[in-house]
């Protein structure tokens, strides 16, 4: 199955493809959380994107896109707003993320008080000009190539509660488009400017009574940095903020389900188009073949929610699915696998009650006998093998690379990919990655046997997608410059 590569803004692409050409859209998008400093995570897709998703698909074609768990709404509305129908959210689990979070009592300690007014002038000074000129921040923006919310801390109200001061050739620009006369303010910024980022002589002062430990969070060489890893004797005031912080470890990222409308019934479109429904048996979760749960057949029943047995009204053995248990909208990777079983231990699965109740009406209809007594309806394990596991091999990251370094910061494991891309893609469907990064998406299409187009913006990561892709293909990859690269 062939694999193509095409660099360029995946917008400008997208509009080159033929309408209603492919079968599945599986992708890993940016989150607009600005992770790591990554100009490309500088805000979710939104509904143009969307649009032209929907327009390349066919009907009742499937979209998988992961968000973040700040910003998945902004991703979801955008979806929906393009004409997608929202049928589902995929949780992806993990344990091994890591927090970004503040050290609020380190936080208090070294803050700089004496210049939190000075900041205060500058921003009202700024704010009045702006006002006078009848200008909004949205107007100010594209003038600097920023959001708007930036422009709005540097003319933050005294009510508004992150004011920020301008760096010099910032305010420079802004006294040319505010008119702003030389009274004394541009001193007055260069002087703050001078000192931003600097602590506070108290915290210089203070005395150092240990140093924080371990490894900070990231991944090889893309770590976050700490500039100061020593624990100091704080104030009385710090000292009581002492174990606060801003943010919680990330263990999940939710993936919208999303299906474009049918034509027809379900049958109709997937007779007519190869596409509408989900691979469920292809994505059964695998067992270790003890149990009697995962029924095939209880029985004719004359009802779905009414009383399940044959004819004479009793319930026939249950017959084990050996394809394994029904794929849930929860995915595990290996450590929250293990940790879920950790919390829940060696648990049995249930079993059949030596009676329903004979005669009695029950929630699900009148009650029946269940011959034979109790019966085993489950194997025995922890709670994670009601879920599929992802699991990443060890290496996988930098396979087929010369250097096996895969610099990028947000890799998904192949395994997850391939569980993804299977679930929705109908046999030899071709899968579109907009946002291909690093190529795990053409890695896990080339593993599972699908036809395979992905766009990606950066060009270092281009390459690794390439060679990633080649490597688990075992084929050469077609490389395509895009018109916007």
């Amino acid at each position: 199955m062939s694999s193509r590569v095409i660099e360029g803004d995946c917008l400008q692409v997208m509009r080159e493809l033929e309408d209603c050409s492919i079968d599945a859209i599986v992708t890993d998008p940016p989150y607009g959380l600005g992770f790591m400093g990554k100009a490309w995570d500088e805000l979710p897709p939104g509904e143009e994107w969307g649009r032209e998703c929907l327009r390349v698909l066919k009907p009742g074609a499937h979209l998988l896109a992961f968000g973040g768990s700040r910003t998945y709404h902004r991703l979801a509305c955008a979806v929906e707003d393009a004409g997608f129908e929202v049928r589902d959210q995929i949780m992806w689990l993990y344990g091994s993320g890591f927090p970004k979070s503040l050290d609020v009592r380190k936080s208090i300690h070294k803050r700089r008080d004496e210049d939190a007014e000075p900041v205060r002038e500058v921003c009202r000074y700024i704010r009045n000009a702006m006002e006078r000129k009848g200008l909004k921040s949205r107007d100010l923006a594209p003038e600097f190539g920023c959001d708007p919310r930036l422009v709005d801390h540097w003319a933050a109200r005294d009510s508004d509660s992150q004011p920020s001061l301008p760096t010099m050739d910032q305010y420079a620009k802004l006294r040319e488009l505010l008119s702003l006369d030389d009274d004394g303010k541009q001193e007055q910024v260069a002087q703050l400017n001078a000192r931003k980022g600097k602590v506070s002589d108290e915290w210089e002062n203070a005395e150092v009574v240990s140093k924080h430990q371990g490894v900070p969070g990231g991944f090889g060489d893309h770590r976050f940095i700490v500039r100061d890893a020593t624990i100091r004797a704080a104030t009385p005031e710090a000292e009581r903020w002492n174990g606060w912080g801003t943010a919680l470890k990330p263990a999940h990222e939710p993936i919208v389900v999303a299906r474009k409308p049918l034509v027809g019934t379900v049958a109709e479109n997937v007779l007519s188009h190869g596409t509408g429904a989900l691979n469920i048996d292809g994505c059964r979760i695998e067992h270790d073949g003890t149990g009697q749960w995962g029924t095939i057949n209880r029985g004719d029943s004359r009802s779905v929610y009414g009383s399940f047995g044959d004819e004479d009204g009793e319930t026939p053995g249950s017959v084990r699915n050996p394809l394994g248990r029904w794929p849930a909208n929860i995915v595990l990777d290996e450590e929250a696998g293990r940790l879920l079983d950790e919390q829940s231990g060696q648990r049995p699965g249930g079993a059949y009650p030596e009676q329903r109740g004979e005669g009695q009406a029950t929630g699900f209809g009148e009650g029946r006998p269940t011959p034979g007594g109790a019966r085993a309806m489950g194997d025995t394990g922890g709670a994670s093998r009601f879920f599929y596991c992802a699991k990443a091999s060890k290496g996988e990251r930098g396979a087929g690379l010369e250097d096996d370094r895969n610099v990028h910061p947000t890799v998904k494991p192949i395994s997850l990919m391939r569980y993804l891309v299977r679930l929705v893609t109908p046999p030899e469907g071709v899968i579109l990655d907009p946002f291909l990064g690093s190529g795990t998406t053409g890695c896990a299409a080339a593993l599972e046997g699908f036809e395979f187009v992905g766009i990606e913006r950066e060009p270092e990561y281009v390459k690794i997608a390439e060679a990633r892709i080649a490597h688990w293909s075992a084929q050469p990859v077609q490389m395509e410059l895009g018109d916007a690269a």
